[in-house]
């Protein structure tokens, strides 16, 4: 299986030289400044992502179906109003649901390969065939009972879930239409999909984890430039500016942001953070919160930054303390990862052992892949560091995750003031450890006052 996925990157990364040059791998260490990575074209990236969709779908069907014992897998989206899961299988060049997609997979069992249909209007790049023919059989529900009739399948998949939205994209209107249309007899076969929605959407395949660290490194390099001199002007440069400058930067480099950019500042002698258009100065601590999406991967990382007083060379010692503490939840939290565990477990584990450890910790940690909070269990809240239903589900090997928290440090430079070292850096989970992907912030970014 290895070998395969081997050959199929190597062949995207051929037709992809930007990447082929010089691929990263895994690194708990973080470069400073690091160079922004080579971006690709818009018909180089389609070649790619068309690549590693097609191996997703050859190899990781097949096993989570098996796996989860399901015969069939009925996914339906309609027109700007996309299906989560759905909108991860479409090829690049359809980008889309259009009028009503829907999508069947099958497995007739004895070893033979997943069927894979569209019951659409449309082709989808070669990646399900065409089933349906409208002027044989103009009622599209009804040629999906035919399908699934056809096939007698013992358990019928539906995207259905009161827990997670990812596995909840079956409208109530598409699911009468269904449900009338299939034949009486096989209603009670009917089953929640839950389980297929979120393996498929959490696992990271051996070819997108090759992609994961420029990913990464393309976001830290942003990072990077925001925190320094060439974007921040203490005493002139307020934090809404800098938000602004991450949203035009990413423009120019034909990038999107999943969520608008977070900039805020503490301060000595000032409670909380302050954001908008304050303005930056000296002797403050930058915290700011960016993700990006490219390669149909997200990124989401927190770093901290320092303003210099003149006459200063490094942060004060209590600050530099801080982001220290912070470190050290993050190896508890990481350390508790456990193939099977629960995500509330890893938190209750992580926060004990931070605690004895005199530490104040705060965890919110999440799956991150397709979305950037992304498909599987999480691991506490940020307003709830209990057990939650959301953090029921099981960890599972071969996932990415943002190792989101914060711990609280009185800083006696400043007085013994309380502050909030937030940080934030995506990771893999092999089934064994925890590896960061393109390294964690250990040291806080200075800016140089003048």
């Amino acid at each position: 299986m290895i070998g395969r996925h081997c050959i199929i990157l190597a062949a995207a990364l051929a037709a992809s030289p930007a990447l082929a040059d010089a691929p990263l791998p895994l690194s708990d260490t973080e470069v400073a400044a690091p160079a922004l990575p080579a971006i690709l074209a818009p018909r180089e990236r389609a070649a790619l992502e068309n690549r590693i969709l097609a191996e997703r779908l050859d190899t990781l069907i097949p096993q989570i179906m098996r796996e989860e014992g399901i015969d069939l897998w009925l996914l339906v989206a309609r027109e700007y109003f996309e299906e989560p899961v759905v909108a991860t299988m479409l090829d690049a060049e359809n980008m889309h649901a259009r009028r009503r997609t829907i999508l069947i997979f099958h497995d007739p069992g004895e070893g033979k390969p997943i069927e894979r249909l569209t019951v659409s209007r449309y082709g989808l790049g070669g990646l399900f065939a065409p089933a349906w023919n409208p002027d044989e059989q103009p009622d599209q529900w009804q040629a999906v009972a035919d399908i699934i009739a056809a096939r007698n399948p013992a358990k019928i998949a539906i995207n259905s879930s009161d827990l997670y939205q990812f596995a909840d994209g079956m409208t109530l209107s598409q699911y009468d239409r269904f449900m009338s249309a299939l034949p009486p007899a096989l209603h009670e076969r009917v089953v929640s999909g839950e389980g297929l929605a979120i393996r498929w959407l959490e696992t990271r395949t051996p070819a997108e984890m090759e992609l994961y660290p420029t990913v990464v490194r393309i976001a830290h390099a942003v990072i990077g430039e925001a925190f320094s001199r060439k974007v921040i002007t203490p005493g002139v440069t307020t934090a809404s500016q800098v938000q602004w400058w991450y949203r035009d930067r990413l423009m120019a480099l034909g990038l999107t942001p999943w969520f608008h950019p977070s900039v805020a500042i503490q301060r000595q002698g000032v409670k909380g953070m302050l954001e908008g258009e304050e303005v930056i100065q000296p002797g403050d601590l930058l915290w700011t919160d960016f993700g990006i999406t490219y390669l149909r991967l997200n990124t989401d990382t927190q770093h901290l930054a320092y303003v210099l007083k003149p006459g200063e060379t490094e942060a004060p010692a209590g600050l530099r303390q801080g982001l220290a503490n912070s470190n050290k939840v993050q190896d508890f939290l990481t350390r508790a990862f456990k193939v099977g565990r629960s995500g509330n477990e890893a938190l209750a584990i992580a926060r004990a052992d931070s605690i004895a450890a005199g530490l104040d910790p705060s965890i919110y940690t999440h799956p991150i892949g397709h979305h950037g909070h992304g498909a599987g269990p999480a691991i506490g809240f940020w307003d709830n560091q209990k057990a939650d239903p959301r953090g029921s589900g099981p960890i599972r090997a071969n996932t990415a995750w943002s190792i989101e928290l914060t711990s609280y440090a009185e800083v006696p430079e400043w007085g013994g003031q309380k502050v909030d070292f937030r940080t934030e850096e995506d990771a893999f989970f092999d089934g064994e450890s925890v590896r960061y992907i393109d390294g964690r912030q250990t040291e806080i970014t200075l800016i140089a006052s003048d």
